[in-house]
């Protein structure tokens, strides 16, 4: 079955300007599941052929939802319907973790994994005396190999062993040792992704996105983690669950 016929023709005598119309069709396509998520989109000038519309109009047309979400531009690939992957902000979970529960596989490409000497905004974050020593970890998170998150983290260097040693969850390192953080403060905030992250997540610069500044503590209250996570807008929603206290 053509894509057309899955997802509908143009409505005539309809006055809205036609990338609007199309745009109608494939979000409701999506939203009723005919249209499944991680499924390709067919390109600018099959779209123009298959509907009698110019490529301006279907460039139009799909730039419009890739702003929306729905649609996502993987460099080399195509245009695909968003899988979107929520996380549960009241959850105290690592990367691989929610990416498990949500029957995703979990990969990460390491950028860098180094030792070395706190600096002034470190110390203050992790609670720590000047020039003490640290190891940071820089990671590319993915998810089904689409790239999800651009995670910077810091951790006291007597929490860990070789950073070499880390493999697939940061978290699981740290409980080996002893030191899984068992609660967490975190901070949200929307960010346009400059061009070093947008390039690394795969999305145009100044595409939308979360950073999220990340605390753990241990039970004693001495913090084991400083950690700044990039996620694509695109894909992550956040949730968190809001209980009456009356």
């Amino acid at each position: 079955m053509s894509f057309v016929d899955r997802v509908g023709r143009l409505p005539e005598g309809d006055p809205a300007p036609l990338y609007l119309q199309l745009q109608k069709l494939i979000r409701d396509a999506i939203s009723s599941g005919v249209l499944e998520q991680n499924e390709m989109i067919p390109p600018e000038r099959d779209l123009a052929t298959s509907y009698g519309i110019s490529r301006i109009t279907v460039r139009k047309t799909i730039g419009g939802l890739v702003e929306e979400g729905l649609l996502t531009r993987r460099r080399g690939s195509g245009t695909f319907v968003t899988a979107r992957v929520e996380k549960n902000f009241s959850k105290l979970s690592s990367f691989s973790e929610d990416m498990l529960a949500r029957g995703k596989r979990p990969s990460s490409q390491w950028i860098a994994r180094t030792t070395g000497m706190a600096n002034s905004d470190e110390s203050m974050a992790l609670g720590l005396a000047p020039r003490s020593i640290v190891q940071r970890f820089t990671r590319l998170r993915f998810a089904d190999d689409a790239p999800l998150a651009l995670e910077f983290s810091t951790i006291p260097g007597h929490c860990l062993g070789d950073p070499e040693d880390i493999g697939e969850s940061l978290y699981e390192a740290l409980e080996k040792h002893g030191n899984r953080p068992v609660r967490a403060l975190q901070r949200l905030r929307a960010v346009p992704f400059g061009s070093d992250h947008a390039k690394l997540l795969d999305v145009d610069t100044g595409h939308a996105g979360f950073l999220i500044e990340r605390h753990g503590f241990k039970a004693d209250g001495s913090i084991v983690e400083f950690t700044r996570s990039y996620y694509r807008g695109d894909i992550y929603d956040f949730v968190s669950e809001l209980i009456d206290p009356n």
